[in-house]
C-alpha cells in the first residue's frame, strides 16, 4: 500500500489527538502525572500516526510497530504511574490503548498477507 492511505494511521491519529484533550474534556488537568502522561502519550500517539502514515513500503519497517508499543504503554500507564482513580483520563488511556492495538493489529496483518503474495 501506499504511503498516506491506510486508515489505520488516521484513525491513529485521531486516537492521540482524543488521548490528549481529554484532560481538558474531563477538567482534570489539576492532576500533574495524569494530564501529563495524557499529554504526552496523545502527542505520541500522533506522532508515531504520521510516520506510520509517511511510509512506502510496510513489508520490512519495523516502525509499523511503534504504535502498537505506545498503545500498550497507555494502556499501563494509569496503573505504573498510579492514576487509575483519576477515572476519565484512565478510562480514555485504556480505551484507546485497546482501539490502538487493535488498529496496528489490522496493519501489520495486512502488511504480512502482502508478503506473502509479494
Amino acid at each position: 500500500m501506499t504511503a498516506w492511505r491506510r486508515w489505520q494511521d488516521y484513525a491513529t491519529i485521531v486516537f492521540g489527538v482524543l488521548l490528549f484533550i481529554s484532560p481538558l474534556v474531563f477538567g482534570e488537568t489539576s492532576l500533574a502525572v495524569a494530564a501529563g502522561s495524557a499529554y504526552v502519550l496523545g502527542v505520541l500517539l500522533v506522532l508515531s500516526g504520521i510516520v506510520s502514515a509517511a511510509i512506502r513500503d510496510t513489508r520490512r519497517s519495523p516502525i509499523l510497530y511503534v504504535p502498537g508499543v505506545l498503545a500498550v504503554v497507555t494502556f499501563f500507564a494509569p496503573f505504573v504511574l498510579g492514576f487509575s482513580g483519576v477515572t476519565g483520563i484512565a478510562w480514555t488511556a485504556w480505551v484507546m490503548g485497546v482501539l490502538t492495538l487493535a488498529v496496528v493489529a489490522t496493519v501489520v496483518s495486512g502488511s504480512r498477507t502482502q508478503m506473502k503474495t509479494a
